[in-house]
């Protein structure tokens, strides 16, 4: 199911922290470099407010200048780190990865759903699996994941006809579903199974992990290489530890 977030009272409102964060946001694969000009356009907030965050920001490290243009630096992932340092989920999640990610010979993540992607937060595997999977971190289209995929599952027929509506979907491989009808296709009850999304002989297989209050708080998975293996032998050997793990979790959260 969607979160539906309830107003926020004004007067707990901060605005300039809200347009600091926005200007922030703006920056992307496709805008590594901005204007005042062009932020301004992204945010919605005035050139000379826009402006004023950007020197603002450039003031604290968070970006640099050449006095036209603005980019960010390497300060900026320090937000990112805090997360992964203070929050209970990669905490509680990385024990329970450990054990699937050796028995299968992948890499083991757990992901949470922010807005339209998934950031996966917690990460096993060793290195000689790092090509079959995500680095700690990274954020990607929910329909391109595994973990995405099962996390759509949960939502109701209802919330998954407004994720998938007028949504555009990029292809990354010759085999990436690109339509409504073939992503609606993916989603399903139970558990995520995706193969080669993203890269060429990759197969991702995923669950939904719930909390005790019934919600869902992310999802695990497991990226394997394909090689000669079924994906029935695959969905055998990966499901039982991935149940397993979901149902540690449940307790955990």
């Amino acid at each position: 199911m969607i979160d539906k977030k309830p107003p926020l009272d004004k007067k707990d409102w901060i605005a300039g922290l809200d347009k600091g964060l926005r200007i922030i946001e703006a920056f992307n694969d496709a805008h590594p470099r901005l204007t005042a000009s062009t932020a301004s356009r992204r945010t919605g907030i005035t050139r000379t407010a826009t402006r004023r965050y950007l020197r603002t920001l450039e003031h604290l490290g968070y970006l640099e200048s050449d006095g036209h243009f603005f980019w960010l630096t390497p300060k900026v992932p320090r937000l990112d780190w805090s997360y992964f340092d203070s929050a209970r989920f990669p905490r509680a999640v990385q024990p329970h990865l450990q054990k699937p990610s050796l028995a299968l010979g992948g890499a083991a993540y757990f992901a949470v759903m922010d807005e339209n992607d998934v950031v996966f937060v917690a990460r096993d595997g060793s290195n000689m699996v790092q090509n079959v999977g995500y680095v700690l971190g990274a954020r990607i289209a929910a329909n391109l994941a595994a973990t995405g995929i099962a996390i759509l599952s949960t939502y109701s027929a209802e919330d998954v006809d407004k994720w998938l509506v007028g949504r555009k979907f990029v292809p990354y491989s010759p085999f990436t579903a690109t339509t409504e009808k073939a992503v609606r296709q993916l989603i399903d009850e139970g558990y995520a199974l995706l193969e080669q999304q993203v890269a060429q002989r990759v197969r991702g297989i995923a669950v939904p992990v719930r909390a005790h209050s019934g919600k869902v708080v992310g999802a695990i998975s497991v990226s394997l290489p394909m090689n000669n293996e079924t994906t029935e032998n695959a969905v055998s050997r990966a499901l039982p530890l991935l149940r397993e793990a979901e149902y540690a979790l449940l307790v955990a959260f």
